[in-house]
């Protein structure tokens, strides 16, 4: 395991190295396989995890049975942090995207090691702040955005966090289909398509297996205002 990698989570960052050594020792660790779902949408929830390599999609499926992509996740990145504050039902369902590896601590553990360390508290608090944030602004994208200008910003956004310098772009290795990809903007896979087609035709990106190239970032950036 990257110990570099899992310090980047927020649960870790107010941390000692002693301190963070000694709470890797009372987390559990999980592998799995594309596909495979960690926890679905309902179920108790009790648990907090933290990606050390691989991806994990958050999602929710609504009753007429179509799906709505919330987040993808990557190394360092946390989910599950709201069972510390609010056990209960899952809210969303975490399915890797990709072979991944994790990290995670139960309710009880959690609780016991933050009561003494108010400063990890608030890292965590920090952390699902700016988890409703992005909430927030991805609601009002849905309303003030068309989509390609959605589309533009998810692959900004999976670029920060996902993307490495190639020759002559950004290479973003998502792991996402087609229709995940729409699922992660709101919109029918046809139109993301449309606007992937347009954008490749533009010279600002080049579309790969799972992956896309970002030749041309600025103007993607000025297309996602």
């Amino acid at each position: 395991m990257d110990i570099d990698v899992v310090r980047q989570a927020p649960l870790f960052a107010a941390l000692s190295d002693e301190d963070a050594q000694a709470l890797l020792q009372r987390m559990s660790r999980a592998r799995i396989e594309r596909g495979d779902v960690l926890f679905e949408e309902g179920e108790p929830g009790d648990r907090l995890y933290v990606i050390t390599s691989g991806k994990v999609k958050l999602g929710r499926r609504a009753p007429d049975g179509r799906e709505n992509l919330l987040a993808v996740l990557g190394p360092g990145e946390m989910f599950g942090e709201l069972s510390l504050f609010d056990p209960g039902a899952r809210t969303t369902t975490a399915t890797a995207v990709a072979g991944t590896d994790l990290v995670g601590l139960g309710h009880a553990e959690l609780t016991e090691f933050v009561s003494t360390r108010p400063e990890v508290a608030v890292k965590l608090l920090g952390s699902i702040a700016r988890r409703l944030r992005r909430t927030n602004e991805a609601l009002g994208d849905l309303v003030f955005t068309d989509v390609p200008g959605r589309v533009a910003k998810a692959l900004l956004d999976l670029a920060s966090r996902f993307g490495r310098q190639v020759d002559g772009g950004v290479l973003v290795a998502h792991d996402l289909t087609q229709e995940e990809l729409a699922q992660l903007v709101g919109a029918s896979r046809e139109t993301v398509n449309k606007a992937l087609a347009d954008f490749a035709g533009r010279g600002w990106l080049k579309l790969e297996a799972r992956a896309v190239t970002l030749l041309d970032v600025e103007r993607l950036q000025r297309r996602a205002r």
